[in-house]
């Protein structure tokens, strides 16, 4: 079944449509879309997208989701206090065609905006002192070193720690991604690109972005930059709800968790081929890590010794907080009221020792005291990808689809294109 994907793959107008996308599988049963009725597990946001990409191409297959909680939009969540904005988890999209094809379909145009050129630099705390990361960041590393841990990571199974041979930089990648030290990642999961998984593309690389950059609706994103939405991101759940809602062929079944494929399949009398799996875990065995999230934000005089951009990683497990995002400085929309800024603080468990008290303290001798504002705004849970993660569940015989941030990657892209690729084999 994957390999028959794979072949798939090697087409010019698929790596046209989804570029690097296409390096990741497609865990797709092979009968998928033999029945006349499907049912996704999970309402986050892969879920979501699987049953409007579904139902906008197939109007006639019956489609339900099942989500556990009595809310959709799974780690897509939006915090607010009077004029201050916080995403809980990911708060912007990096450039793909396939997340500006989903803002138009949906008539969310307008409210989608460039984030602000002004804050793209990004920094890591080595030895408490903040150094840009740049170009001149593989000087750190060494050209040649790195050159030949990545003909090394190209055999697969390799952990990023392996592959990027620095131990600060590899470990602020991950933490601010996936809430986990570089020696624990599968460098196939997290920088496919890097480790050539998935193959070469049909076209040089340079020109195969330069086509894909001709694709974008909307408007072309600048290199760099990121786009969000107005009021958070989520306005693009509360969309796609409003969408799904509207649709005949559409059933959405809150606070309904089951434990598997082949109880979906009883319970709606369908094969498990037309079982699609959006919720985290079911192909991880490496088990969970957990992260909390706080909202801090300031008077700009206060912090006026903060550099606008992106935000710090900090690898040094003696800070509680593992990350700082300039939440009001990445945006061209409000997050804060008029003339404050807003942080956004990840938090590890493994770190904390449960105290708000600890946590405040050190963002005070990151940032500044005395904040206006200060809130823990929500708590994830993200599953652990081994080294050689890629490797076994492309190797996995396949009872049902499974799709989303859980199995073969975490970027709100990914899943978005993902959601277009399943819809395409039907």
């Amino acid at each position: 079944m994957v390999k028959a994907l794979d072949r798939r793959q090697k087409s010019k107008s698929d790596w046209l449509r989804y570029g690097d996308e296409m390096r990741r599988p497609l865990l797709v049963n092979s009968d998928f879309g033999k029945s006349n009725k499907i049912v996704i597990v999970g309402g986050g946001l892969s879920g979501l997208c699987c049953a409007y990409r579904i139902a906008e191409k197939r109007p006639d297959i019956e489609i339900v989701i099942l989500e556990k909680n009595n809310c959709l939009g799974g780690v897509i969540k939006t915090w607010r206090d009077g004029e201050w904005i916080c995403d809980v988890a990911v708060n912007a999209a990096r450039p793909h065609p396939s997340f500006w094809r989903l803002v138009q379909d949906l008539g969310l145009s307008d409210a989608f905006k460039s984030s602000n050129p002004k804050a793209k630099a990004r920094w890591i705390l080595i030895n408490d002192v903040p150094h840009k990361l740049s170009f001149l960041s593989l000087f750190k590393i060494g050209p040649f070193n790195l050159w030949r841990s990545i003909l090394k990571s190209r055999l697969g199974g390799q952990s990023v720690a392996d592959t990027i041979p620095h131990t600060e930089i590899s470990d602020a990648l991950c933490l601010g991604i996936v809430n986990d030290r570089a020696s624990n990642v599968d460098a196939d999961f997290l920088i496919p690109s890097i480790t050539g998984l998935g193959g070469k593309p049909p076209l040089p690389s340079a020109l195969l972005r330069q086509k894909i950059k001709s694709t974008y609706p909307i408007f072309t994103p600048k290199n760099g930059t990121l786009a969000s939405f107005q009021d958070g991101m989520s306005t693009l759940i509360e969309s796609l709800t409003e969408k799904l809602e509207s649709l005949e062929n559409v059933t959405i079944k809150l606070n309904s968790k089951p434990s598997s494929a082949d109880e979906v399949a009883r319970d709606f009398q369908i094969p498990q081929s037309a079982v699609v799996w959006s919720a985290p875990g079911k192909l991880i065995d490496g088990g969970m890590t957990e992260i909390s999230v706080f909202a801090i934000g300031y008077h700009k005089s206060q912090v006026s010794h903060i550099e606008e951009g992106y935000g710090t990683l900090i690898p040094d497990e003696k800070y509680p907080i593992s990350g700082i995002l300039h939440e009001s400085d990445c945006h061209s929309t409000k997050r804060a009221p008029d003339d404050h800024r807003l942080f956004r603080l990840m938090v590890p468990h493994r770190r904390w020792n449960q105290s708000k008290d600890s946590v405040l303290t050190c963002a005070e001798q990151l940032l500044a005291a005395n904040p206006a504002i200060f809130s823990c705004i929500g708590t994830r849970k993200i599953p652990t990808y081994r080294p050689g993660h890629m490797m076994k569940i492309t190797q996995t015989p396949l009872n049902c689809s499974y799709v989303g941030w859980g199995v073969s990657g975490v970027s709100i892209t990914h899943v978005v294109a993902e959601a277009e690729r399943l819809a395409a084999l039907l």
